[in-house]
């Protein structure tokens, strides 16, 4: 597994703009990652992955909220680790709240999608992998979308989630798409285990950007320094998951 200190300053943005290896991902339309009369299952191993990874799609689906599948594997309360401000037990009823209202504001109504909750310990995902899996196999059907974490993006939950829903992608017959977000951070350009070949840029709109700054803004937990935690954990990869685009490995 990919090891990194999300304080550290990572990839610089500019190193990923000059990147020859970026420049020729192809572009890729909403229809083609998700054709008409298709489900769009989000399997976020935190709240705000769904927000980060893939806010083109989510703003999508307005409208079309009830074919729409949130899962949440954890509530993310390790994220302020030896915090007083930010218990576990406060982050655990924080963070969904904070994504309900990303949700909102990217226009989605909340009555009309399925969301659910696993409550999986934060950290922990990958004791739990083989559970998940078969757990995601009684929610997919066929034809779904399926949008999750690269099973390659360092942070061991995300690539447990990863492997999870390939595995169940594979045994039910939907379709896996996966997104970088960690690996914006520590990985390079000429990264040999980047998937390229796979690699896909969805385009987002000016104002479906504006939306996900909004909705990024909504998660105060993760953007607030609070005294107790070195690093918050957002903002130190933040300019790298707004770019006019959002990366999907198809």
């Amino acid at each position: 597994m990919t090891t990194f200190h999300a304080q550290d300053p990572g990839t610089p943005l500019a190193q990923w703009q000059a990147s020859p290896q970026l420049q020729a991902v192809p572009a890729i339309k909403l229809e083609q990652l998700l054709p008409p009369g298709c489900r769009l299952v989000v399997v976020a191993p935190h709240p705000d992955d769904e927000i980060l990874g893939c806010t083109g799609l989510l703003a999508a689906m307005r409208g079309r909220e009830q074919a729409l599948l949130l899962v949440s594997v954890s509530d993310g309360e390790a994220s302020h680790p030896q915090s007083v401000h930010w218990s576990q037990e406060r982050l655990r009823e924080q963070r969904p709240r904070e994504s309900a209202a990303a949700l909102r504001r990217l226009g989605l109504d909340l009555s009309q999608l399925h969301w659910l909750r696993l409550g999986l310990a934060d950290t922990t995902v990958a004791q739990h992998e083989r559970w998940l899996a078969e757990h995601l196999v009684g929610l997919l059907r066929p034809h779904d979308r399926v949008l999750t974490t690269w099973r390659l993006d360092g942070h061991s939950d995300h690539d447990a989630v990863g492997r999870a829903c390939a595995r169940a992608c594979e045994t039910v017959g939907a379709q896996l798409l996966e997104v970088p977000i960690w690996a914006w951070h520590w990985a390079r350009p000429n990264d040999p285990r980047l998937p390229w070949q796979r690699a896909h840029k969805l385009f987002l709109d000016p104002g479906v950007r504006v939306l996900k700054q909004q909705a990024i803004a909504a998660h105060t937990s993760q953007l607030q320094a609070d005294g107790d935690t070195p690093a918050v954990p957002v903002p130190t990869t933040l300019a790298r998951l707004l770019q006019p685009f959002e990366l999907v490995f198809t």
